[in-house]
């Protein structure tokens, strides 16, 4: 393999891992202090994908595209925690179904208004061009989904190690009846984080509209990624799904190009073996 090849597949497996990273810890923070397995998350993906193209073609604002994305999918995942999962919340079954149910309703949603075609969202002008890494030319915009991954890692660490609203989050994480005995509105912050975590899944559909298109079943294909990182990583981690998304994202990207036929099997057999030996993922809570 030539250093150019090498290089290549590093930098194209660290963009789509940034990806990952931006809808898995959305994932993964609802789960963290909810523990509601939201099945409808890829359709969070693909309905912000969709409100960033519409609002950036309507506009050729790309800053605008994002914020609504981000705000709309937002709102949207808080109408159905308050009107809909509250009412399910502990019964696992029930949550599973709803969501998924609600993650088929988003995806023919989508179909019934934007169509089956694929469309990709064309980055601004200020991102457009390459830039010359070593051997490699690469595109700006796919660093920005880097850069832009990194500061929200940051900014969610800060938000959850360095804050009362993450302390109440950790606090709820272990006793959340014990939290609302003290007073605080833990319903409150169960909407927050929905939000939140709502909000980043719109804006990985943003990101990921542009890098890897949006088209009818790639909401289910992006969380089966998401997934698989949050097992490997472990839910409810934000190191684990750092983690998890840079194993799959280098693992998931070398794999297609050295071993097509059995690039599946590279991505989940490691996640197998994870649920075999710890299923809790690498930095899961018990």
């Amino acid at each position: 393999m030539s250093p150019t090849f090498i290089s290549m597949q590093v930098l194209n497996g660290i963009t789509f891992a940034s990806l990952l990273f931006l809808l898995a810890s959305g994932f993964t923070f609802i789960f963290g202090l909810m523990r509601i397995m939201n099945l409808a998350h890829g359709g969070f993906y693909l309905l912000g994908g969709y409100i960033g193209i519409t609002v950036l073609v309507a506009t050729g604002n790309f800053w605008l595209a994002i914020l609504s994305a981000a705000l709309g999918v937002a709102i949207f995942g808080v109408l159905i925690e308050r009107f809909l999962l509250r009412f399910v919340r502990g019964k696992v079954l029930p949550e599973v179904l709803l969501t998924v149910g609600l993650s088929f309703i988003i995806a023919d949603g989508c179909l019934a208004i934007f169509g089956g075609n694929p469309r990709t969202l064309p980055p601004p002008k200020f991102l457009a061009g390459t830039v010359e890494i070593g051997p490699v030319t690469y595109p700006w915009f796919r660093l920005f989904v880097v850069l832009m991954a990194v500061l929200i890692a940051i900014a969610l660490w800060l938000l959850q190690e360095r804050t009362r609203l993450g302390a109440i989050v950790r606090a709820g994480v272990d006793d959340a009846e014990m939290v609302a005995a003290l007073g605080i509105n833990i319903k409150q912050i169960f909407t927050m984080v929905f939000f939140l975590g709502a909000a980043l899944a719109g804006l990985s559909g943003v990101a990921g509209s542009a890098v890897l298109a949006l088209y009818p079943g790639v909401d289910a294909e992006i969380l089966t990624y998401g997934l698989v990182v949050v097992i490997i990583g472990g839910l409810g981690s934000l190191p684990g799904a750092i983690v998890g998304s840079l194993f799959v994202g280098l693992v998931d990207t070398f794999g297609k190009a050295l071993f097509p036929e059995i690039s599946y099997f590279t991505v989940f057999a490691p996640m197998a073996i994870m649920l075999a030996v710890r299923p809790r993922g690498l930095f899961g809570r018990e």
